[in-house]
């Protein structure tokens, strides 16, 4: 018992702590909020940081977060999830995308909106250039209808980004697919 609360409080003292809130979770930290903002995490708003819940989780599965809640009690992985699933129900899915794409090496932004999850940037060019790809997270055996994917890609093509479809099958592996454009033929 001993050596587990050891490890708690060198964690306490050298991971980064984050507060859960309705949006996600916040940093406070200066030096944290500097850290996690350099390597493409979160959004500053008022010297703060706040992680989306996937990134969050990610972070929080790495060993690179500790979260509490509004009572100081500690949100685990299992909370972080729950909290995400019930804003989002594809949260799985896009955390799972997240985390692959992030382990791949990526820089992994919010998307845009209109269906994309996210933009993704080359490797080293987060901050220096716009980003190449945008995602669409979805799991297979969960239909997409051609109208919903069509504006998506749209939407894509107006801001010169290629769409990638990214599926998560049915062993929780996530398996891309690039779409260049949608051509009908009777």
């Amino acid at each position: 018992m001993s050596k587990n609360k050891k490890k708690a409080s060198s964690y306490s003292e050298h991971g980064i702590k984050g507060l859960l809130v309705e949006t996600g979770v916040k940093i406070s930290k200066k030096q944290n909020v500097d850290e996690l903002s350099s390597r493409g995490y979160g959004v500053t708003e008022n010297n703060e940081l706040l992680l989306t819940f996937y990134e969050a989780l990610y972070l929080l599965d790495r060993g690179m977060l500790e979260v509490e809640d509004e009572k100081g009690g500690e949100a685990n992985f299992q909370r972080l999830l729950q909290c995400y699933e019930s804003v989002d129900e594809n949260a799985w899915v896009k955390y799972l995308t997240y985390r692959d794409l992030r382990s791949r090496g990526y820089a992994v932004r919010d998307g845009f909106g209109l269906g994309v999850d996210f933009r993704v940037y080359e490797r080293g060019e987060y901050g220096e250039e716009t980003a190449k790809y945008l995602i669409l997270s979805i799991q297979e055996g969960k239909p997409i209808s051609l109208e919903d994917l069509t504006r998506v890609l749209r939407h894509c093509q107006s801001l010169k980004k290629e769409l990638i479809l990214a599926v998560m099958n049915r062993r929780g592996e996530i398996v891309y697919y690039s779409i260049k454009q949608l051509e009908y033929k009777i």
